[in-house]
């Protein structure tokens, strides 16, 4: 984990392999996770496996994505899912495709296109840059 000059907490995120990207880390899930830490105190791992020596596998944070979209009443997600629907609001709130692909540690763009899904709301609000343009004065203006 590190801090931004703004003071935001950005941690790495792995895979089974290497580092792929550095992610900003939202105040309030810093928040909770310092409060589990002060809880569990863990020594190795922030989340160890059945090993406390090895970090948590996929398969039961898998596990607790079914069963909270279970007890929710949501069709079910993977922590996959939850990857595509960050970089979808991501790219809803404004933030550029480059920045996303850093975020997500894609090499390629065309990666993080197959990531980010355009909903039908950030399509209505597309304005023609023609509608940007000033209007004409004068009287020449209507014709």
């Amino acid at each position: 984990m590190g801090k931004s000059k703004d003071g935001n907490v950005t941690c790495f995120m792995y895979t089974q392999m290497r580092v792929v990207g550095l992610v900003p880390l939202s105040p309030r899930l810093l928040e909770e996770l310092r409060v589990y830490w002060r809880e569990t105190r863990p020594t190795s791992w922030m989340f160890p496996g059945r090993d406390p020596q090895k970090p948590l596998s996929q398969t039961p944070v898998q596990k607790a994505c079914r069963q909270a979209c279970h007890v929710a009443g949501l069709p079910p997600i993977t922590p996959h899912t939850l990857r595509h629907c960050y970089a979808t609001h991501l790219l809803e709130a404004g933030v550029d495709i480059r920045t996303i692909q850093a975020l997500l540690g894609h090499y390629r763009i065309g990666t993080t296109s197959l990531y980010t899904h355009v909903s039908l709301v950030t399509l209505g609000n597309v304005v023609s840059p023609l509608d940007r343009l000033p209007l004409p004065q004068g009287p020449t203006a209507h014709h």
